[in-house]
């Protein structure tokens, strides 16, 4: 094989090895679309037998969407989400919300780069969508 042949494989070597799935952690990722902004959010499986219960307190009544950085799922009618310092804000649906499966990630669209209760919506992958009825800030406390 010659150097230029080498060369000329290098860029196609290095398209595999980027092009392949799960090399690189999925995050959250931004779409424009039509003067629009659509957050796509992964969701990460629930995590096994945990040391830490998670205490819910008095939430905010916005969240802004650039710091979520993953979500995860406990139940049909909640969703948690993991912000940039490291914090817990749990999601609840209204109650008029049908239980949808958000296991494959969702999308969100804040009019205003906040996401917030009352106003905002979770989009299903699937085609769904349940309103945001309030938040919960959560503080880990160990089991006991």
């Amino acid at each position: 094989m010659t150097f230029e042949t080498v060369i000329g494989l290098l860029p196609m070597l290095l398209g595999v090895l980027v092009g392949q799935p799960g090399v690189l952690p999925q995050g959250v990722t931004r779409l424009v679309v039509q003067n629009g902004i659509i957050w796509r959010v992964p969701v990460l499986p629930r995590p096994p037998l945990q040391q830490i219960e998670w205490v819910e307190r008095k939430g905010p009544k916005c969240i802004p969407a650039a710091s979520i950085r993953r979500a995860l799922q406990f139940s049909a009618e909640q969703v948690d989400f993991v912000l940039a310092d490291r914090s817990r804000v749990r999601a609840k649906f209204d109650d008029d919300c049908a239980a949808l499966d958000f296991y494959g990630g969702f999308y969100l669209q804040p009019a205003d780069g906040f996401i917030c209760i009352k106003r905002d919506a979770i989009h299903s992958r699937i085609g769904g969508s349940c309103t945001i009825g309030k938040f919960k800030l959560l503080e880990p406390q160990p089991k006991r």
